[in-house]
């Protein structure tokens, strides 16, 4: 068997060490290079469920001792894959169903990997069998889900990392620390967030018997279900709102979570949002293709722009957040950074490092973003590190519910055509009922929606 699991030598010369040396001191290396593996569930092993367990396996001893997904031959290739990139060589045991997995096997770590209108249940329910959760963004299809899930967290004492991993991108932890921690950019009163993509699916696939091998009852799980009319997998399911929160969900998630953390900002103090399907009306696709939302601060705006059509507003920062001040502009994504200085000073660049020799793994793993690599290695070792500690991981599952939350806040506003204010303390929009009763929509039977106030 050929395993890759980096060992400590090797992992000392890579450009993660030093960042891990400089977020958590030499404490950090104690986590990763722990002796006893970590036991490990995966829900959901398509793409990025492979992908951010093979980051993990990359930076810790770990054991996949479990894989779930109701796609049989996803399932069956990612347990064929595991079993070659974790250094036993072991192949996880496969299920479909993820509560039967939780109860046959104890796990140090679950992570999920699965459609958003999956991850509240699966979180929660992995939380109650005493694993810690990396969870991919966005934490949940409404507001109440994430309520739940951060409140599980805290009854478990439990560490949940989710996948907004800007926060760990290396060039961007240092832009933050050379330009807006040391207040370079002066006084900030706006900040600009876009994705001008392509990437809205513009399909209209006839309905087709359910292939074989895909439950696709059980991926519906709690959401609406729609007739079958194509494999649901990668940008399908993407489409539809009944699993997703469309692109706010999907992409100004990271760009907002990275400014809030840039800025250390919390909640708006109120989301605005247009737009709608203006341009690409030929599709079955539900989601937005175009949307601007407002998120107001005391002091500053940060406003969205997203378009599935035409050109980017700046080429060189098609899906990106800009932060202006009175003193300088900090431009970024996760491709690299553009520091302006107001006046005569000299624009300061960086672009985004991939380590192509230390990691050789990635250059052949499929579909792999290698851009966001070394952000996902940083993430995981923040996730173990806050584990072996008892600390709140960078990118919190609080942190994740309010980025969440704010985009589906945006998606509600658009929706009713008003601008909404959340009051989180009482978990409600104050004075508008019928905004307060779409913060946790129906599920579909016999599923139960989660309530914060009994997890």
């Amino acid at each position: 068997m050929h395993s890759f699991y980096i060992n400590r030598r090797r992992f000392l010369k890579t450009g993660a060490a030093s960042l891990a040396m400089s977020m958590f001191g030499p404490s950090a290396l104690e986590s990763v290079f722990q002796t006893q593996p970590r036991r490990v569930g995966l829900i959901g092993s398509g793409w990025y469920g492979k992908s951010d367990l093979f980051r993990l396996i990359q930076v810790t001893p770990v054991e996949v001792v479990a894989v779930c997904d109701v796609d049989k031959n996803h399932v069956e290739g990612a347990a064929d894959l595991i079993s070659k990139r974790q250094k036993s060589g072991n192949r996880p045991r496969t299920y479909e169903n993820y509560q039967t997995m939780l109860a046959n096997h104890e796990f140090d770590i679950v992570l999920i990997g699965t459609p958003d209108h999956w991850h509240a249940l699966q979180c929660i329910d992995a939380l109650k069998a005493g694993a810690h959760v990396f969870v991919q963004k966005p934490i949940s299809v409404d507001v109440q889900e994430g309520e739940a899930m951060l409140a599980a967290a805290r009854k478990y004492n439990k560490v949940v990392q989710v996948g907004t991993q800007r926060r760990s991108t290396p060039h961007l932890v240092e832009a933050k620390k050379k330009f807006v921690d040391t207040g370079m950019l002066g006084d900030v009163a706006h900040v600009e967030l876009c994705c001008y993509y392509h990437m809205r699916n513009r399909a209209n696939p006839d309905v087709k018997p359910v292939p074989d091998f895909l439950n696709y009852d059980l991926w519906t799980g709690p959401a609406p279900l729609r007739p079958y009319d194509n494999l649901p997998h990668r940008g399908w399911w993407r489409a539809f709102m009944e699993y997703s929160n469309g692109i706010m969900g999907d992409m100004c998630i990271h760009m907002y979570d990275a400014a809030r953390w840039m800025l250390d900002k919390g909640w708006p103090n109120k989301v605005t949002s247009t737009g709608g399907i203006l341009v690409q009306t030929e599709s079955k696709s539900n989601t937005p293709d175009t949307q601007t939302a407002i998120f107001e601060y005391d002091d500053m705006n940060m406003v969205w722009q997203h378009r599935t059509w035409g050109r980017a507003a700046d080429p060189d920062y098609p899906w990106a957040f800009k932060i202006y001040g009175d003193q300088g502009t900090l431009e970024a994504s996760v491709r690299g950074f553009d520091f302006i200085p107001q006046g005569d000073g000299e624009t300061i660049h960086q672009d985004v490092e991939i380590d192509r020799t230390n990691f050789p793994e990635d250059l052949t793993e499929d579909s792999i973003e290698l851009f966001a690599a070394p952000a996902m290695r940083a993430h995981m070792m923040d996730f173990i590190h806050a584990i072996d500690h008892g600390t709140r991981p960078v990118a919190d599952i609080e942190e994740g519910h309010i980025s969440t939350a704010s985009c589906i806040l945006a998606n509600m506003s658009l929706e009713l055509g008003r601008p909404l204010v959340y009051d989180p303390v009482t978990r409600t929009v104050p004075g508008d009922a019928e905004a307060t009763e779409k913060l946790a929509r129906a599920y579909r039977n016999p599923y139960q929606h989660p309530d914060p106030s009994k997890v």
